[in-house]
C-alpha cells in the first residue's frame, strides 16, 4: 500500500473532502453538489468509485469550467484523492466519501449533472451480491433523474460478467436511454479508454475492456 495512504492521519482533506455522514439529514431536503465549489454555475460530472483520483486528477485540468465530484466509499482512497487534489491546486475537484447510489437518490438535486463517469466498477462476481452492483433496475432511473437532458452515463469494465449485465439493463431501459459508442476522455493516454490505476493494472494482464455511454432520452 502507498506510504501516505498507510500515513492517513497526515493526509489533509480541508476544502476538497466532504463526509456523507456529515451531511443534513434527508428530511431537511435535497442538496445541491455544485455549491461545493467556488463557481457553482459551472458544467458538473460526478465520477463514481474515484478510488486514488487518478481520472479527475488527470482530466479535471484540462477543463477549468467543469466541476468534478469524485464520490468514493473507501475511507484511505478518499483522503488520498482529496489531499491530491489539494497538493496540486486542483479547485475544480471534489471528494465525497460514501455510497454514491445512497447520496444520488436520497440528497442529490435532479437535473444537474452532464455526465456520470463509472469505471471499472467493482463487479460483485457471486450472484447473491449482484444487489450491490451500482447500476440496477433500481438505479438506472436514479441516473436519469440526476443528469441533465442529454447527459451521459459513461461505462468502462474489464469484467465480462459486469459487461453483459451493463447489456442487458441497457437493453430493458432504452425508454430511459439510448445506447452509444464510448469516447475516451482527453486525458486518456496513448491506447487506453480512460487511464485509471485499475485499468492500467489490467492492460499489464492483458485483459480485454468493454464501453458504452448511455445518452438520457
Amino acid at each position: 500500500m502507498c506510504a501516505d495512504i498507510a500515513r492517513g492521519k497526515a493526509l489533509d482533506t480541508t476544502g476538497f473532502g466532504i463526509e456523507m455522514a456529515a451531511l443534513p439529514p434527508i428530511a431537511e431536503g435535497r442538496i445541491d453538489p455544485r455549491a461545493w465549489f467556488e463557481r457553482p454555475a459551472n458544467r458538473f460530472e460526478i465520477e463514481i468509485g474515484s478510488g486514488k483520483g487518478t481520472f479527475l486528477v488527470q482530466q479535471a485540468p484540462l477543463h477549468a469550467q467543469t466541476n468534478y465530484l469524485g464520490i468514493e466509499w473507501a475511507g484511505e482512497f478518499y483522503r488520498f484523492a482529496a489531499d491530491r487534489f489539494r497538493r496540486r491546486g486542483i479547485t475544480n475537484s471534489r471528494m465525497l466519501r460514501g455510497d454514491a447510489t445512497e447520496f444520488l437518490a436520497h440528497w442529490c438535486q435532479p437535473g444537474i449533472a452532464a455526465v456520470v463517469h463509472l469505471y471499472f466498477s467493482d463487479p460483485w462476481p457471486k450472484k447473491r451480491h449482484h444487489k450491490r452492483r451500482v447500476l440496477r433496475d433500481e438505479t438506472l432511473p436514479v441516473f436519469h433523474r440526476v443528469l441533465t437532458g442529454a447527459g451521459e452515463l459513461r461505462l468502462v469494465t474489464d469484467h465480462d460478467d459486469l459487461w453483459a449485465w451493463y447489456e442487458e439493463h441497457a437493453g430493458c431501459h432504452s425508454d430511459l436511454f439510448e445506447r452509444q459508442e464510448f469516447e475516451s476522455p482527453e486525458s486518456a493516454g496513448g491506447d487506453e479508454m480512460v487511464g485509471t490505476n485499475y485499468e492500467r493494472k489490467f492492460a499489464r494482464e492483458g485483459r480485454p475492456f468493454h464501453a458504452m455511454t448511455l445518452v438520457r432520452l
